[in-house]
């Protein structure tokens, strides 16, 4: 399945349920009424005067119009790009001109100017979201994904192989199986960094990983797993939790002396997936000077990038020290094939 900003066909409109489409829209639709404020005033003391009015007649039809655009999403996918054009367009006009007539008896603002208006913010509007889209069209956004995925090969590929060299003599057996594993975990790697991945997929990948790491740390890694409401239908950018937990150990777990307990918790909750992974977090030299390796950071900015380049301001990263532990969650929206 292409990702939600990979859209195969460059003129095809935003996903209206995406927040940073909103958002944008938002903001465009006020800045040109500003704009519009500053053209029309010479006096620069009634320009503020001005855009507070404007606002006011430009605001209900803009909320009326996304808050309608949000539930009809999915049919104007569905639709050739300019007729979809055409029908946001007089979507956007009957609106204003609902509003002209609530509010002409209070505001003398002739029908011309607010239909005009209308029609012309809806078209600049369009024409910056779909700007937008093909900026990061196809090529642009798999040159991107292979470059950001390259990034984690060196490291993985590293703590995998020594890993199993640790078993070739010990326990030839175990190392046949983590070898199996091994191929799992680099075929998923390999894969096409285009395309949405299951849920389920991706938990199988990061026990497959966790098992090989407990075979080179022993009881000095501890795993809890709550993954009783994951929703494995779910879908998600590949290699997205594999790294997390990849740091987990490599900065929370082989730094200390004892057992590292690291916790991965999957959960949906609405219309979101909520992944957090914590692991222990250690401090050298004193006054609380955190104890980091290269490379985490970098980790963390490749996986938000990613998370960018498939769901836009829909999802979140965040990191935070808490009682002892770093903690990572991701929230991200909840989308399945059916």
């Amino acid at each position: 399945m292409p990702s939600i900003r990979q859209n195969p066909d460059p003129n095809a409109l935003p996903d209206f349920r995406n927040f940073g489409v909103i958002a944008r829209a938002l903001v465009a639709v006020n800045l040109l009424g500003l704009a519009a404020a500053l053209a029309r005033e010479t006096d620069g003391g009634r320009v503020l005067d001005a855009f507070v009015f404007s606002t006011a007649l430009i605001e209900p039809p803009l909320i009326a119009s996304l808050a309608v655009l949000y539930v009809a999403a999915p049919f104007l996918r569905r639709l050739p790009y300019w007729h979809a054009c055409l029908l946001v367009a007089a979507l956007a006009v009957a609106l204003a001109a609902a509003t002209h007539a609530a509010v002409s008896g209070i505001a003398d603002v002739s029908l011309a100017r607010v239909l005009s208006f209308a029609l012309a913010g809806t078209a600049l509007v369009l024409a910056y979201l779909t700007l937008h889209v093909r900026a990061y069209s196809p090529a642009l956004a798999e040159a991107r994904l292979q470059a950001l995925q390259a990034r984690i090969r060196p490291h993985f590929l590293f703590n995998s192989l020594n890993a199993v060299l640790a078993l070739v003599r010990s326990d030839p057996r175990r190392a046949e199986r983590t070898l199996e594993d091994l191929a799992d975990l680099f075929r998923a790697l390999m894969s096409d960094g285009r395309n949405l991945v299951r849920l389920a997929d991706e938990i199988s990948l990061i026990e497959r990983y966790a098992a090989i790491e407990q075979l080179r740390l022993g009881d000095r890694l501890r795993m809890a797993w709550d993954l009783d409401q994951a929703p494995v239908d779910a879908l998600l950018p590949p290699l997205v939790l594999q790294p997390l937990l990849e740091n987990a150990v490599y900065h929370g777990v082989e730094p200390g002396t004892g057992i590292g307990d690291v916790l991965v918790r999957i959960e949906r909750s609405g219309d979101r997936v909520r992944m957090h992974i914590e692991n222990p977090w250690h401090t050298a030299g004193g006054a609380g000077k955190a104890s980091v390796r290269a490379g985490n950071h970098m980790a963390l900015d490749n996986i938000r990038e990613r998370l960018m380049l498939f769901f836009d301001a829909e999802a979140k990263l965040q990191t935070r020290v808490e009682g002892g532990r770093y903690c990572v969650d991701i929230e991200i929206p909840y989308r399945s094939r059916t």
